[in-house]
């Protein structure tokens, strides 16, 4: 819930906040504060009762007093009280008993991980952005525990059968041992049978190869993905051999963007625009009679009969 204008004019007032670290520093003890009010709420509701109730009790079961805490967040190290019942049945749900940090470190990591940021630089960032001292070493244990999830999403068992099935090539530049170097992930998407899609695999190569691709068709033959109707993929070269060779039923089809860009290059860029305007006639159509047709009417409608033709205009026969 949003803080009111006046409510933030009047806390500014009151702490005579005049910069960023004096707005850190309400922060940080705003942020203990809280922490501490909603641990008494957990005890409240644990007991039936709030503090200093007087009356009648449901229970026999009463506050203990406080323990002391020190947790790690992202504003820093600081202790908190941690209120105790006597019948030691309070287990708070906010910190649980064990939890000594609640910085969230490890998805910080992970994020900056996934970035492609080096271990160094992880430390670096979060020391800046957090004040949090964390070691190269410790950063490559907190990614090294996702490495066996990963490995479990690559092997996981597959559907037996994928009416569509579309694979592809990311490429990317990374830095590894202080040089730029090009890299590929070979993306899998497949559609089941009930319409939805689902990423099937990601592995990363050196580059994309059709001896590569065949890798990755039998990894999918052997997760148990027995049938694919249709495998729609780009012009590589062996392609179509490497998907024959394990799914000899298999209809492929070129993929309809990878053509409509190998088309595109030869167009000026003055005239793409409207060139990809009237194409879509062309790669729409029920059949190739059809775009034949289609393609000879944008022909015949850019460069009638007796106009004199451009030299470079896209739409010459």
């Amino acid at each position: 819930m949003a803080v009111a204008k006046e409510q933030i004019r009047q806390i500014i007032s009151e702490n005579n906040i005049s910069s960023v670290a004096d707005v850190y520093t309400l922060l940080k003890d705003s942020f203990k504060d809280i922490l501490q009010e909603l641990m008494e709420a957990e005890l409240d509701a644990t007991l039936g009762y709030q503090k200093n109730h007087k009356g009648d009790l449901q229970t026999d079961n009463k506050r203990n007093g406080h323990s002391t805490k020190n947790l790690k967040s992202q504003y820093g190290e600081f202790q908190i009280d941690v209120p105790r019942d006597r019948n030691g049945e309070f287990e708070p749900k906010l910190i649980p008993k064990y939890q000594r940090d609640i910085s969230g470190i490890e998805e910080k990591v992970i994020s900056l991980y996934a970035r492609g940021m080096s271990t160094r630089d992880i430390h670096d960032q979060l020391q800046d952005l957090y004040g949090i001292e964390i070691s190269a070493e410790l950063v490559s244990k907190i990614t090294d525990k996702i490495l066996p999830q990963v490995k479990e999403w690559q092997s996981r068992p597959l559907n037996p059968v994928y009416p569509f099935v579309f694979m592809d090539c990311i490429h990317y530049k990374v830095r590894e041992d202080g040089r730029i170097l090009s890299r590929a992930a070979y993306v899998v998407l497949g559609v089941t049978v009930e319409g939805y899609k689902d990423i099937l695999s990601i592995t990363v190569g050196a580059n994309e190869t059709s001896k590569f691709w065949l890798g990755m068709l039998n990894d999918l033959k052997n997760r148990g993905v027995k049938d694919v109707l249709f495998f729609c993929v780009d012009g590589l070269v062996g392609f179509k051999e490497a998907i024959q060779a394990v799914y000899p039923q298999a209809e492929i089809q070129r993929c309809v963007i990878h053509m409509l860009r190998n088309s595109f290059k030869y167009v000026n860029y003055t005239d793409l625009k409207k060139f990809s305007s009237d194409f879509k006639s062309v790669y729409n159509a029920a059949n190739e009679t059809a775009a034949l047709s289609e393609l000879e009417n944008i022909t015949m409608k850019q460069n009638p009969p007796g106009s004199q033709k451009s030299a470079d205009f896209p739409y010459q026969a």
